[in-house]
């Protein structure tokens, strides 16, 4: 945390034992300044506002949208330079995906820089700034994520048949 990264793994990591509220502050643990730490705090329960609904609930009986947020929130609570996420939609309910993209879309306009990785490359590059593919751990490409919506012969390549007209 020290260089302003935060990873977000494909599993929760969540405390599920503990409530959400001390889940939040876990994460605030690091903050040396305890009012600032609850500000952070409160500012993720402004975006994520079930949290709030929920504080002393046990993060481990929520659902799996709300634990999500959870997590989020959590990273959001430490304020890194840029947040690393793995795999956002992955075990989601197809209902909940939206609601997920535009909770790191929230994240990014609060001033978070935010790497996706992503199996749906579509909602993934709809969500980014900027698209890159790489093949066996080489760069293909990289550009804007719109440029590599609108071309056809990289969404024939990389897309598959999901965007074709």
């Amino acid at each position: 945390m020290r260089l302003g990264i935060c990873f977000l793994p494909q599993e929760r990591a969540i405390f599920p034992n503990l409530t959400v509220e001390e889940n939040l502050r876990m994460c605030a643990y690091s903050i040396k300044d305890k009012a600032l730490a609850t500000a952070r705090i409160e500012a993720a329960i402004g975006m994520f506002p079930v949290l709030g609904q929920r504080l002393k609930q046990i993060a481990g009986t929520m659902s799996g949208g709300q634990q999500q947020q959870l997590v989020y929130a959590r990273a959001f609570t430490i304020k890194p330079k840029i947040i690393l996420i793995d795999e956002p939609s992955l075990g989601l309910a197809p209902s909940l995906v939206e609601q997920t993209f535009n909770h790191i879309k929230q994240i990014a306009a609060s001033g978070i820089a935010v790497m996706l990785v992503e199996q749906n490359a579509i909602k993934g590059l709809q969500t980014s700034g900027y698209g890159v593919v790489m093949d066996l751990g080489k760069l293909v490409f990289e550009k804007p994520a719109n440029e590599v919506l609108q071309d056809q012969s990289l969404r024939d390549l990389y897309l598959g048949k999901a965007l074709k007209k």
